[in-house]
């Protein structure tokens, strides 16, 4: 195979768009063993959510194909290979990857706690935002706005005998 022939192939299988339109292998070589890949996916993919007794089982399968992913590329970026063999890793490749974004896409664990732990974070950054922007910097500044207190600085009042609440501003 001709470098820019190479160069060509890797840039394919580099693209975001590699897998629009891409087909996952009715079966892939895997660890040496035969893996019934689409048949896999489309089994997994074909449940709402992957249930929590399956659930090992397809992060192995996930590891496992961006493992043999790797090897492909790395065969493909240095290996002495003729463009048939060139376009047949990265075809194997798109398929790989078509297989792994259909599998990153099945809904996962609990999603009910993981909204949960969401909300709580947010309502979180939310209030820690209000304290800031209303210049609640502790509990012990509670009521008087922001800064300090008063213009004098004290917390009470200035000099002139008003409360200046306002952090300075009249």
């Amino acid at each position: 195979m001709k470098e820019y022939e190479r160069k060509g192939l890797l840039e394919r299988i580099g693209r975001e768009s590699a897998t629009v339109g891409a087909s996952i292998p009715d079966e892939i070589e895997l660890d040496g063993e035969p893996f019934p890949l689409r048949e896999f996916v489309f089994e997994t993919s074909s449940v709402e959510r992957v249930p929590p007794d399956r659930r090992e089982e397809v992060e192995d399968a996930k590891r496992t194909l961006r493992r043999a992913r790797r090897e492909r590329v790395e065969r493909l970026e240095e290996a002495e290979l003729d463009y048939a063999e060139g376009e047949t890793l990265a075809e194997e490749v798109i398929g790989i990857d078509r297989a792994l974004n259909a599998l990153e896409s099945l809904g996962g664990g609990d999603i009910e706690g993981e909204i949960e732990a969401t909300e709580a974070a947010d309502t979180k950054r939310w209030f820690t935002f209000l304290k800031k922007a209303l210049g609640h910097d502790g509990d012990s500044s509670r009521g008087r706005g922001r800064g300090s207190g008063g213009v004098d600085g004290t917390g009470g009042t200035s000099a002139r005998g008003r409360g200046n609440t306002s952090g300075g501003r009249r």
